[in-house]
């Protein structure tokens, strides 16, 4: 069975995209928005973030 793991270009753009949706589900929720979008973003943040916290990195070399 193979290892599952993330390089670190990788967990970089996924950390990225985490807190860019993160930034984006407070914005909508400070502006009272639409629920769908709370949602949406909420869950690709969540998403994001459970990914990098037990997916483990490949380690380098």
């Amino acid at each position: 069975m193979s290892q599952l793991a993330l390089s670190s270009p990788l967990a970089t753009v996924i950390f990225v995209l985490a807190c860019f949706c993160g930034y984006q589900y407070r914005r909508v929720w400070k502006a009272e928005g639409p629920r769908y979008l709370l949602w949406a973003y909420g869950i690709l943040a969540a998403a994001g973030l459970l990914i990098l916290g037990f997916v483990p990195l490949s380690p380098a070399g």
